[in-house]
């Protein structure tokens, strides 16, 4: 039986060795390891697997060894060989043809969020993000520092692709939205959240309203012409003229902003938006004292690390609707990450 002193500090090292454990899994995606045992028709060596990667055979192995003991891969022995397959996991999130793949979400997190978190330390005394510190681009601009290059904006747009695509029909199924015909999702980025909606609600029409570089590269990578019910919308929510709809979408959005930029938000749809029409914001909520669930809670930190906001519970996203307008506010707990909440004007 362990003792209190064994048990603690066995959390501690595996509260230590997290990162370790990260890596494994943005590696193991980066090259490719999934991806390949998905196509292979048959369990693979990792001789095998190391020739068809190009990757040391040491390093492959080591790999997909650790792989194993996290569940992301089985192992069996042949012959005397040991030989590697997907569990059902790595097949569903892992692997770049399952349709709910969070392949490109975990690329995003290893390149991007990652080297951020570097820095959290600096973070917590300066209390600003760290894109400075971590790729030498001022962030002034936020959204100027997100998205920084071509790649990374088209990475980033993958990643909140990949996370719709878990999570998206849980948000838009969590209200009945068939009473607005028109929708405007702000900040509707890749368009994923607008395809949901189209199709859970076959009667609406979607406008998604996002800055030009992205819009741009939506129609260009992520939306086909065919779908006639979803529209692109180019401008800056905090300046520009909203497009009239019956309810205006904010999933991800008032998270990435402090209270005083959220309220200036929320006030802008407030007045473009008509008696009985509302806003759904869709985020992560942490519980009514704010100390949990911690995966809400390290979504706040990254928060301070790679933007300007935070993390809310029900109340503090009440405290900011009311204001603007907003009185009949509702939240739907989805039972995953992200929540729902409606508030009618």
């Amino acid at each position: 039986m362990s003792s209190p002193d064994t048990e603690a500090m066995r959390l501690l090292h595996e509260f230590s060795n997290g990162f370790m454990v990260s890596q494994v899994l943005f590696a193991a995606c980066e090259l490719g390891v999934f991806d390949l045992l998905a196509k292979a028709p048959e369990p693979l060596g990792s001789a095998a697997v190391a020739a068809r990667l190009g990757t040391s055979c040491r390093g492959t192995q080591l790999l997909l060894d650790a792989c194993v003991s996290l569940k992301l891969l089985q192992v069996e022995t042949r012959g005397g060989e040991a030989l590697y397959e997907n569990t059902e996991l790595s097949s569903t999130y892992l692997a770049r043809a399952s349709p709910m793949s969070q392949h490109h979400m975990l690329l995003y997190l290893g390149r991007t969020t990652y080297l951020c978190w570097g820095h959290l330390a600096q973070a917590v005394r300066e209390g600003k993000n760290q894109y400075l510190k971590a790729f030498g681009v001022p962030s002034e601009e936020l959204f100027s520092a997100i998205y920084r290059s071509e790649d990374e904006r088209l990475q980033f747009m993958r990643a909140l692709q990949a996370i719709w695509s878990v999570h998206g029909t849980s948000v838009m199924a969590a209200f009945d939205l068939s009473p607005f015909p028109r929708i405007c999702d702000l900040g509707g980025c890749s368009g994923a959240l607008a395809k949901e909606c189209v199709s859970l609600y076959p009667a609406c029409h979607v406008t998604v309203f996002d800055i030009p570089e992205v819009v741009h590269m939506a129609r260009k990578h992520f939306l086909s012409q065919e779908e006639e019910r979803i529209g692109f919308c180019e401008g800056d929510f905090f300046k520009d003229p909203l497009p009239d709809a019956d309810l205006y979408i904010l999933a991800r959005v008032l998270h990435d902003w402090t209270d005083d930029k959220c309220s200036q938000l929320l006030a802008r749809i407030g007045q473009a938006c008509k008696p009985g029409g509302g806003v759904l914001v869709v985020e992560s909520l942490l519980d009514a004292e704010g100390w949990g669930p911690l995966t809400t809670q390290l979504y706040s930190l990254n928060m301070l690390v790679q933007a300007e906001g935070q993390e809310r519970t029900l109340a503090q996203y009440q405290a900011l609707l009311v204001p603007a307008g907003f009185r009949d506010v509702r939240c739907k707990r989805t039972g995953g990450i992200y929540d729902a909440i409606l508030a009618r004007k």
